[in-house]
């Protein structure tokens, strides 16, 4: 792969859900903790979204969860389209809504507000520069009580602990299969495109946007799952 050359479009769909749960730690508990989460939050006429939903997975165990549930809708945000026509193929419900937008532009606020809305390693692909605003407005569009389910790759506080981790990481995915060549690839591409933020840097981004009640609910090396409650 060449640099700064990462698409989420294209051959790499029919092979995505693969590929992620091998390069992402627990990626399957996180989407299995947040199901159980939404039983706090989600209730009848309640509205879902979920920012950057991939091939839609989550988003329709979600809507399959509460679908006894009188009006309660969820609405899965992707940005890129193949994505999309993948989902609707695969993973339809009548509860849910999958819509090619970019989060940078939408408008969450033109339905009514959300009971939780959920961002599972998506924000680490928006440039820095766009993610305040984006948390501000999840916050603005959240009922009161409302959740912000977030999980994010994360860069450690020092260097030293960011050596060792990084280490660990490649010895993950290493034993997941993966050649050296195809990580080493994997990383250039991905240059300027993914750009984590420490733990803290996340936590104070949701206590600018108004968040005051914030928590850690998973953390695998630099892998982290937030839950922060407006």
């Amino acid at each position: 792969m060449s640099n700064s050359n990462w698409k989420f479009n294209g051959e790499i769909i029919n092979d995505f859900e693969t590929h992620i749960k091998k390069s992402v730690p627990n990626y399957t508990q996180g989407h299995d903790l947040i199901l159980k989460l939404s039983d706090f939050f989600v209730k009848e006429d309640s509205l879902i979204y979920e920012i950057g939903s991939s091939t839609g997975i989550l988003s329709f165990h979600l809507a399959k969860r509460h679908g006894k549930k009188q009006n309660t809708k969820f609405i899965a945000i992707e940005i890129e389209q193949d994505m999309i026509n993948y989902a609707k193929t695969k993973y339809n419900s009548p509860n849910l809504e999958f819509l090619q937008e970019d989060i940078i532009t939408y408008d969450l606020n033109q339905n009514f507000n959300s009971d939780m809305i959920i961002s599972y390693y998506t924000m680490q692909f928006i440039h820095p520069k766009f993610r305040q605003n984006i948390f501000n407005n999840i916050y603005n569009n959240l009922n009161w009580g409302g959740a912000f389910i977030m999980f994010e790759k994360v860069r450690a506080n020092d260097a030293r602990f960011q050596d060792i981790i990084t280490t660990l990481y490649t010895d993950f995915k290493l034993e997941n299969g993966f050649s050296e060549k195809e990580i080493i690839d994997k990383t250039k591409s991905l240059k300027g495109i993914l750009e984590p933020f420490s733990t803290q840097a996340n936590v104070d981004m949701l206590k600018r946007a108004g968040f005051v009640d914030i928590i850690s609910i998973m953390k695998y090396l630099n892998f982290e799952g937030f839950l922060a409650i407006k």
